[in-house]
């Protein structure tokens, strides 16, 4: 298992999304925390920590997820963003970025990778 025991933090807003990315780190050996949906709630969630990793929502409850991603950085927490937009602005436009439908594959290898596992 690539991920045994990495504990991730999941910030989706959209039920069905989250639950099917937990499903996919946890068949790999993750912890999946969350999730979490709102931008307060991720910026309560990263300032307790305890977690490895986070995968991103841009857009929350139609908030951008920019101070989420900022107090990610600012942390030191690897992060990657999902977006259904292709795209994010600012200076994490460079971050890995996966695209919505979620593929698995994707989703595993570039935690993997962020995690150098």
């Amino acid at each position: 298992m690539p991920l045994k025991d990495a504990r991730i933090l999941v910030v989706e807003d959209e039920f069905l999304v989250a639950a099917m990315l937990c499903d996919f780190l946890e068949d790999e050996g993750a912890v999946a925390i969350g999730p979490v949906g709102r931008v307060s709630e991720a910026l309560k969630a990263v300032a307790q920590g305890g977690f490895d990793l986070a995968v991103l929502d841009w857009n929350l409850d139609g908030q951008s997820s920019l101070p989420v991603a900022q107090a990610l950085h600012s942390s030191g927490v690897p992060f990657l963003i999902a977006t259904g937009y292709g795209q994010v602005e600012g200076n994490f436009a460079d971050r890995p970025l996966l695209a919505k439908p979620y593929a698995r594959e994707a989703v595993i290898a570039t935690i993997c990778e962020l995690l150098d596992r």
